[in-house]
């Protein structure tokens, strides 16, 4: 039997003044059977991918990402907020509602032509994914799709990347 995720999604305004709502989804994290069937659902859509390797953009996707990769046995590379990485790095900015910030990889994170899938918590703006994206791409990966527990698709992160394969367990349409 299928999970409705969305009941386990607590909603709260995050930026009141432009509407914008925050779905929190700390309930499926403290639930250990919720946790595990998100787990899975994001692992089966990373699998039908051919996924090499997973990234979780700091620092929900970490959270999201790691249980992802463990179940399918393969690796799992951070993308960091600037200055968090020790060794050389590759660097790409993003914008966001509120401002602008940047992701970084080490430069021997991703190994030319490695299959890589995205997983994240939320997709609103896409920032995070593109400058994911543009990570894997300098680094000599390909980007293969995306995972998200929640999309607002308001947002029109979807429309941003229309080459990239997007998976979200709920997604949530007005504020």
């Amino acid at each position: 039997m299928a999970i409705d995720f969305s009941k386990h999604i607590a909603s709260v305004q995050d930026f009141p003044n432009k509407g914008i709502v925050f779905r929190d989804i700390t309930p499926i994290l403290q639930d250990g059977e919720l946790f595990r069937a998100a787990t899975h659902e994001l692992a089966e859509y990373a699998k039908s991918r051919n996924a090499d390797v997973i990234v979780g953009p700091e620092a929900r996707g970490f959270i999201v990402g790691c249980p992802v990769a463990a179940e399918l046995g393969i690796g799992f590379v951070p993308a960091r907020k600037p200055h968090k990485l020790p060794r050389e790095v590759e660097r790409a900015s993003y914008d966001l509602e509120y401002g602008s910030n940047s992701l970084e990889m080490h430069m021997d994170a991703i190994k030319p032509g490695q299959r890589v899938v995205v997983c994240d918590d939320l997709l609103a703006t896409a920032g995070t994914l593109r400058a994911s994206k543009e990570l894997i791409e300098n680094l000599g990966g390909k980007l293969v799709g995306a995972a998200f527990y929640v999309e607002l698709p308001d947002l029109k992160g979807r429309e941003k990347l229309p080459d990239v394969d997007i998976y979200s367990l709920v997604k949530y349409h007005g504020a």
